[in-house]
């Protein structure tokens, strides 16, 4: 079966996005297809590389990453809902003249359309978190 996930919550905001993370792995260890993780409203702040969260708590930055690296499990956050946020990769940094980039390796920006393909491509479509 298809997946793709959609996640609305911050890493730090509550169990959704820590949630996800752990859905998505459960995916891909019993053979599923993960399509697309689309981080969208607060989400996006998953696809940070300037997190750092204490020893205490989970690495969901690393977590992400090491799907991408394993499973080459496509991580798309949401361009319009980084800027707003301050999520923003090397290119949109320099285009909106801003001094530095934090979007994570192997995270890229990208628009509602690659949502809309992951819904047509997929045989089920996961929520993950509040609306933004």
């Amino acid at each position: 079966m298809i997946f793709s996930l959609v996640v609305y919550s911050a890493p730090h905001a509550g169990e959704s996005a820590a949630t996800a993370v752990r859905f998505a792995r459960a995916l891909v260890d019993q053979g599923h297809r993960l399509y697309r993780v689309f981080f969208y409203g607060d989400g996006v702040h998953s696809g940070s590389a300037l997190a750092a969260p204490p020893q205490d708590e989970q690495d969901l930055l690393g977590q992400w990453q090491a799907l991408y690296r394993e499973h080459g499990v496509d991580l798309v956050v949401c361009i319009a809902a980084a800027q707003r946020r301050g999520v923003l990769s090397q290119s949109e940094a320099q285009r909106l003249e801003r001094p530095a980039a934090n979007l994570a390796e192997g995270f890229e920006l990208g628009g509602l359309g690659q949502l809309a393909d992951a819904t047509a491509h997929s045989d089920r479509i996961v929520t993950f978190g509040g609306s933004a």
